[in-house]
């Protein structure tokens, strides 16, 4: 006891001082005037306000979508809004080669790669589970295995500009909720393996940022048609998300979470895990990561 006293909790008070409290830049959107970035999922809903925060701010914007029309009329209106450049390639996520051609076409297009933004999800539900496990399956490839072959084959430009890696998720990927088991299992699954990569990029000093972003009800069409009559609840605005999503990568922070609530980055962002975290590396033998 008189260690914990002496020692541990007034590192852990310090630990959380600094987890609260440390200053961070100040975001301007001049950050991302020229710079090369793609976002998934961007034929509607979060994905598309993106686009159109990006291009506001003047950055070269590619976007892709199952939907070539769509994607079409959102690279239109990007020009629009002030786009460097907009691209766009269509195709679906449920294909990992398309998935891996994709960056490479991306890149040749855009000339490299600044900010890879990870939103794409495959078509959700509200059901109970009912043993379908070709959903699971599904759920798990579209919504977590792609973004694992996105982020391994754009890893190589954005080593080369000191890049950033977004990866859109859920509060569904920190909190247990029914009726929605292999979306959940999918973003616990983006939580468990870029959070282990981004603490892997840290100790072997790869700068490449990587940002969670734990996303609370928004007002997308298509979340407000999927729970219409099953959540009461009070979304938060895409466009202001967008916002915050660019934001947070732009500024290079592990976590951002964005709802109507100012609960949830106090009750989420879990502190003691990070501590955790923490101690749990020290007892690593570097030299494994040395080695490889």
């Amino acid at each position: 006891m008189a260690f914990v006293k002496k020692y541990l909790l007034p590192l852990w008070v310090l630990f959380l001082a600094y987890y609260f409290y440390s200053a961070n830049e100040e975001f301007r959107p001049e950050m991302l005037k020229g710079k090369k970035v793609i976002v998934t999922g961007a034929s509607k809903g979060i994905g598309e306000e993106m686009a159109y925060q990006l291009a506001k701010m003047g950055a070269h914007v590619m976007v892709t979508a199952r939907s070539k029309e769509t994607l079409q009329k959102v690279v239109s209106h990007c020009l629009e809004l002030g786009a460097a450049s907009a691209h766009y390639i269509a195709g679906t996520m449920e294909d990992m080669t398309f998935a891996e051609q994709f960056i490479a076409k991306a890149g040749k297009l855009m000339g490299g790669l600044d900010m890879l933004i990870l939103n794409h999800i495959t078509n959700t539900s509200m059901n109970l589970f009912n043993n379908e496990i070709d959903y699971v399956r599904k759920s798990m490839e579209v919504n977590f295995l792609s973004y694992v072959v996105l982020s391994v084959a754009a890893l190589p430009m954005l080593k080369q500009s000191n890049g950033s890696i977004v990866v859109v998720s859920s509060t569904a990927g920190k909190i247990a909720n029914p009726l929605i088991a292999p979306y959940s299992a999918s973003k616990f699954a983006l939580d468990g393996f870029f959070s282990s990569i981004r603490t892997e990029y840290s100790v072997t000093k790869v700068n490449v940022s990587i940002t969670l972003c734990v996303l609370g009800l928004i007002n997308t069409e298509t979340a407000m048609k999927a729970i219409s009559g099953i959540v009461d609840g009070n979304p938060a605005p895409k466009d202001e998300c967008a916002l915050e999503i660019i934001k947070a990568g732009a500024l290079r922070q592990e976590e951002v979470y964005y709802n109507n609530s100012p609960w949830l980055a106090f009750l989420l962002g879990n502190p003691g895990r990070k501590f955790m975290e923490f101690l749990s590396l020290r007892s690593y033998n570097m030299d494994k990561f040395i080695n490889n």
